[in-house]
Formats: structure tokens, sequence, C-alpha cells
């Protein structure tokens, strides 16, 4: 059964990290505070290749700046670690807010871009679709090579031997056997 990333629902029935991080995300309001911003859970966790050190990453679309950074110190910044930071990826503006809640690190992303649009949930269901097409010993030598170092797209792209920047190779892959 295919996995809806665009709603939580999926993580009430997962492993015991996902089912932790539905409590979590649920029980601080993670996403009804940010339900304006179009938020989704990316990353690790949902597709069950986290390792201890792996965070929560929600990313959202932000279209009115200085609205999405008043929600995040309003909703966020009591929380342990809050970090507000505004930086340039791939030529956008972005507005990174990370802080500890419980036993996980929360880590904010918001561009003015639709969030389906986004990098982060364009691997999130490639790396979906190339966990579904091979086996356990694939998914479990990704997380080996997490454990040692590689971020999560380079461990995609050292197993199936791609070239080049990985995180635009795992999109180009996704363009092209999978017409995301």
């Amino acid at each position: 059964m295919a996995i809806n990333f665009e709603t939580l629902d999926y993580l009430k029935d997962g492993n015991e990290k996902q089912r932790r991080t539905y409590q979590i995300l649920s029980r601080h309001s993670v996403f009804v505070n940010l339900q304006a911003f179009d938020p989704l859970l990316v990353g690790t966790i949902p597709l069950n290749i986290d390792t201890e050190k792996s965070d929560l990453d929600i990313i959202c679309c932000c279209k009115i700046k200085n609205s999405f950074i008043e929600t995040l110190i309003e909703n966020f910044s009591h929380h342990r670690e809050f970090l507000l930071v505004e930086k340039k990826i791939r030529n956008r503006e972005t507005i990174l807010a990370t802080f500890q809640v419980e036993e996980f690190e929360i880590e904010i992303f918001g561009q003015n871009k639709p969030t389906k649009e986004q990098e982060g949930y364009r691997h999130i269901v490639i790396e979906y679709t190339i966990l579904c097409n091979n086996d356990e010993a694939f998914r479990q030598k990704i997380i080996q090579l997490k454990h040692e170092g590689l971020t999560t797209e380079e461990a995609f792209a050292k197993q199936l031997n791609l070239t080049g920047d990985p995180y635009l190779e795992m999109l180009k892959l996704g363009e092209r056997q999978f017409k995301t």
C-alpha cells in the first residue's frame, strides 16, 4: 500500500519511532500551528531509513516571509535550542527554524514555493519509490551508508551508481523513471 505523505496518518501504524513522531507532533500541535503554510513531513523517519541522529524535517510554503517568521517565533521559540536563520538555498530565499521537542530535533524549512514542488517532498517520493522497488538489503545498505556519514541522497546515489550532485541526480532520476 502506498503512503500518502500529505497526511501524518500513516505514522500512527508505523514503527515505534514513527508512532512516537506522530504523538509528539500532535501533542505539541506542530502541524496545527503551521497549517497556513501547507506543512509536510519529509526526511528519513517517514521512510524508515532513519538513524539515531535523524531529525524531523518539515517543509512549508511561506508566501509572506514575515508572517511565517512571526508564526515560528510565536509557536516554537519557547522550545529548547530554538534557532531561526534566513539563507539562500539554490538561489531561493529560505527560512530555517530548529528546536528540540522532547527527544526530537525539529527543523522547519520554509520557501515561497508550494511544498509538493520543493526538493524535500520530491526526494521523499522518489526515495520511497526506490525503496518499494528494492529489497530489505537495499534499505539496510542505505542506513549503513548514513551511519558512515553520508546524507540520504548521497547514500541513494552511491547505491544506484549515480554520479554528480546527488541531490540533483536523484531529482533527475525521479523525472526519468517515476514521473514525479
